[in-house]
């Protein structure tokens, strides 16, 4: 039988950990905090990330990283972005060479400016990685509504494996090889969903979301092409299909940061206020540090970044943007 592990028991790792043992995947669950742990053992419930929630009742947890990983033919890291190079790390001794690693992390490490492929390249070099991105919030995967995403890899065995094991009639899974295009999608979508957070706390209508979104993605689609990512990923799941939803979820907790930066609640107020991780703020420091290496210009990330670090007043940053130098869209 197939062993799955997945290291991180926030609430994106545990509905995933919950659709891997539901689909008849041997699968254990690794949690930071013991007690976590043992509630999902002992009441099939993440009470601390995933409260209210029941859980499959073949789902195993634990917190002794070694023994989630050591017997795993897969293995899914779903940790915040900041702590994966400590946790993969960690975790690389008792990876077996060929695991199939595969990222959930949608982000940008701090300080390095490394995405998840890179970090897993420099930690766990004797595994196989996969990007497994798109539209998909957990509460509603768990809920069993109907959900699209990709599995990309530069190995193809790799990424109809990962295909196999997660996919069902309720989370479709295709494949793809355009890694770095993936990633990108997934961190700076994070970026934009602040943004349109602050649109929503200004009590902004539809025409600036509109833009936001098309302009958004533009961005989003240069940097990453000027990385060496495919165009074609950007019109995709990862791309357009989680941007949107990023951007105008009520679950998303980027989006959710936004909202409270336009009431004046600042960066520092809301890490003191909530658990879990907004991915937008490291992404959109990285993103700006990438971008001028590639010498590329990030004008909304621009924005968001000043918002979130220098204190700059939201308003007054979209008055920038729509001042900016006229320019063509398109032009032939």
């Amino acid at each position: 039988m197939t062993r799955a592990a997945v290291i991180g028991a926030g609430s994106w790792g545990t509905a995933l950990a919950d659709l891997l043992a539901r689909n008849g995947v041997e699968t254990i669950l690794w949690a930071y905090e013991a007690d976590v742990a043992e509630a999902i053992n002992h009441r099939h419930e993440n009470p601390t990330y995933f409260a209210d929630r029941p859980l499959d009742a073949r789902l195993r947890s634990t917190s002794d990283l070694g023994a989630a990983v050591c017997e795993a033919d897969l293995v899914c890291a779903v940790t915040p972005s900041h702590v994966a190079r400590g946790v993969l790390s960690a975790a690389s001794a008792a990876i077996r060479p060929g695991t199939v690693l595969v990222s959930a992390t949608k982000g940008i490490e701090p300080a390095s400016w490394a995405f998840m492929h890179q970090v897993a390249e420099e930690t766990v070099p004797h595994a196989t990685f996969v990007a497994l991105s798109g539209p998909s919030f957990a509460a509603e995967v768990h809920e069993r509504q109907p959900t699209a995403v990709v599995a990309a890899s530069h190995d193809r065995e790799a990424a109809t494996r990962a295909q196999e094991l997660f996919a069902s009639p309720r989370f479709r899974v295709y494949t793809q090889e355009d890694v770095i295009g993936v990633e990108v999608c997934g961190a700076l979508k994070n970026v934009m969903a602040i943004a349109a957070g602050v649109l929503d706390g200004l009590g902004m209508g539809h025409n600036p979301r509109a833009a936001l979104l098309t302009r958004g993605l533009a961005e989003i689609s240069r940097l990453g092409q000027a990385m060496g990512a495919d165009p074609h990923t950007f019109a995709g799941l990862a791309g357009m299909g989680d941007l949107i939803l990023t951007c105008t979820g009520g679950l998303s907790r980027n989006r959710a940061l936004g909202i409270e930066l336009a009431k004046g609640v600042t960066l520092e107020e809301h890490r003191a206020s909530v658990r879990t991780v907004a991915e937008g703020v490291n992404a959109a420091e990285g993103a700006i540090a990438i971008a001028a290496a590639h010498r590329v210009e990030l004008p909304i990330t621009e924005q968001v970044r000043r918002i979130l670090f220098d204190g700059a007043d939201p308003a007054t940053c979209i008055h920038s943007l729509m001042e900016r130098d006229l320019k063509a869209e398109l032009w032939t």
